[in-house]
């Protein structure tokens, strides 16, 4: 990674799903590697999404914009094409056709996620409209943000996922979305390799998420009391070393040498040299080695092309 305070300064991100958690998290650290952010989402000033969180993007560009990099907020629903092409094109024409980094974190499947019954249990349409929102969003957002890098033959592509091995996530729809989304990316670098643009998945470990530190009843100022309720948060990061991942990624002139892999922060601050956002080093794999490993089994090797 370059040891500029600024690599990406000049560089423009593309980040979908960039209103809260993981999505935020990046959005952020690209700014403040000085990147100019399009952070979008369906959650703004404007109103709401079925969600019905708080945050907005508009919070989100105002944080990017804190750190020293340019934030625009884009209302955009990223399963409808229409919407996305619209985004594209006032991308392209805003920066000259130029487009950096696409970062896929768009989610929202919450909600939707039946952690309980087994797939013969679940209401069909639930799980289908979890996979449309996870991974359909997904392909729509490449389909018509890659054209702008395959153009100037360079850029990344960043699929944000849970786990990056074939572990299974606990719950059907959950884990088929979270593994295709690792596929997209080893798709992705599979046909953009000849034109220099490269694409990976991420994943982050116990990720400290707005809605986490609500679900514990904690805010970031006292988060670790939330390991009265669960002794395994006091390893949880925030969504500031995910966002500090990828602007390392986004920053080294040797990406491809990594296009198609499935990465992890905690594989990532080693070699980087980051922290999260308090200085430490967050490791989940090491604490559910010693801590849970034994009645759950290991989390298996990463995926790899």
């Amino acid at each position: 990674m370059s040891t500029d305070a600024r690599p990406l300064a000049g560089q423009v991100a593309l980040v979908a799903g960039g209103t809260r958690g993981g999505g935020r998290g990046i959005a952020v650290e690209l700014g403040a590697a000085g990147a100019t952010v399009y952070v979008t989402g369906r959650s703004s000033a404007a109103g709401r999404s079925d969600l019905d969180r708080p945050e907005t993007i508009e919070e989100t560009a105002e944080k990017v914009a804190a750190v020293g990099g340019r934030g625009i907020p884009v209302r955009t629903d990223h399963s409808r094409p229409d919407e996305v092409r619209a985004l594209v094109d006032r991308i392209a024409a805003e920066q000259g056709g130029r487009l950096d980094i696409l970062v896929n974190s768009v989610w929202g499947g919450d909600p939707l996620t039946d952690w309980e019954r087994p797939l013969w249990e679940q209401d069909l349409d639930t799980g289908l409209r979890l996979m449309r929102r996870a991974v359909e969003t997904h392909v729509i957002t490449s389909r018509f943000a890659l054209p702008l890098m395959v153009a100037r033959k360079s850029g990344l592509v960043v699929e944000v996922t849970d786990g990056n091995t074939a572990r299974y996530r606990g719950s059907f729809f959950y884990d088929l979305a979270k593994s295709a989304v690792i596929r997209l990316a080893v798709a992705q670098a599979a046909e953009l390799k000849a034109h220099g643009v490269a694409a990976l998945a991420i994943t982050p470990g116990f990720l400290r998420s707005e809605a986490m530190l609500e679900g514990f009843g904690v805010t970031e100022a006292n988060w670790r009391d939330g390991a009265a309720k669960d002794p395994h948060f006091a390893y949880s990061e925030t969504p500031a070393y995910l966002g500090r991942a990828v602007a390392a990624l986004a920053a080294d002139p040797g990406i491809m040498a990594r296009t198609g892999q499935a990465l992890a922060t905690w594989g990532l601050y080693e070699e980087y040299g980051f922290t999260d956002a308090d200085g430490t080093q967050p490791d989940w794999p090491a604490h559910w080695a010693e801590a849970l490993e034994q009645e759950h089994g290991p989390l298996g090797e990463p995926l790899t092309p």
